[in-house]
């Protein structure tokens, strides 16, 4: 049976053509609340395909890349070959390049809060299948948004961590600003408090500290070389010469190395700095 509604009965007031037609209007706008950006407001990267792990590094520093460091440290003689791809390789030949002694990827996931990497699936999944460990990285746009909010998108978008002994932490890419200032408008502190941001959020996430990838240089200039970091991320360096080269202030030791962005099929090619063991301790957590 019908429920009956109590009190007097209610009049329909029929609206005219031009009320019904504005109101239909208010009710198909998206809603925002306060805080909030419709998706035509939010930033977007310009060309996010042309931004990869290193891209900006030598532009930048030219030459001092290959110079060498105060402190030079040489990579372990057990390091072990990897690679890093973005959507720029388009589809990987992994069993190849597995073949070839390469143990483990690192794969662009996400941009800012925009953009996902169209190739990740074949990279990702591909680096996997054939028997490397792997792992994905998030290239920073720290005057785009939030470090939360990219961490978050990050995680949410391939670079989430699993205890399967084969999926290394997540990478932060800190590098120069495609788009315009180096240090994306940022004061070393603001920088230093976007990062740390970022890393928190991304523990939260995933329980695990990222590797955050920069290069002494970018750091020094736009962190004021901050020692903040280095007791609980690992550092991944990009130097393309003989040795790493003299470090960011707080880490003692990198553990990985980018000592080249002309390698055979994929240019850029990493060191882990230590055993296949140790890189299998990275992946677990230890």
């Amino acid at each position: 049976m019908p429920l009956r509604r109590s009190g007097p009965a209610r009049r329909t007031v029929p609206l005219a053509a031009g009320t019904l037609v504005s109101l239909l209007s208010v009710l198909a706008l998206p809603l925002t609340l306060p805080g909030s950006a419709t998706a035509s407001e939010a930033k977007r990267p310009a060309h996010p395909e042309q931004d990869w792990m290193g891209s900006t590094i030598a532009a930048h520093e030219g030459s001092s890349i290959r110079a060498g460091g105060l402190a030079p440290q040489s990579s372990s003689r057990r390091a072990v070959s990897g690679v890093d791809v973005s959507s720029h390789n388009r589809k990987v030949g992994w069993s190849a390049l597995r073949r070839s002694g390469v143990r483990f990827a690192y794969v662009k996931a996400t941009e800012g809060t925009s953009y996902r990497n169209p190739y990740f699936t074949q990279q990702y999944r591909g680096s996997y299948s054939s028997g490397m460990i792997h792992g994905a990285y998030h290239f920073a746009l720290p005057d785009h948004s939030s470090g939360r909010s990219q961490a978050e998108y990050f995680a949410e978008h391939g670079g989430d961590w699993s205890r399967d002994g084969r999926t290394l932490p997540g990478a932060l890419d800190m590098e120069y600003n495609p788009y315009g200032a180096t240090c994306y408008g940022k004061s070393h502190k603001a920088m230093v408090r976007w990062i740390r941001d970022f890393v928190r959020t991304y523990r939260e996430e995933t329980g695990r500290y990222p590797v955050i990838y920069t290069s002494t240089n970018w750091w020094k200039q736009c962190t004021g070389n901050s020692g903040k970091f280095g007791r609980t991320n690992p550092l991944w360096i990009p130097r393309y010469g003989s040795s790493v080269g003299s470090l960011p202030r707080g880490w003692e030791y990198h553990s990985i190395w980018q000592h080249t962005s002309s390698g055979h099929s994929v240019g850029d090619r990493n060191r882990f700095n230590g055993t296949l063991n140790r890189l299998k301790v990275l992946a677990n957590g230890g």
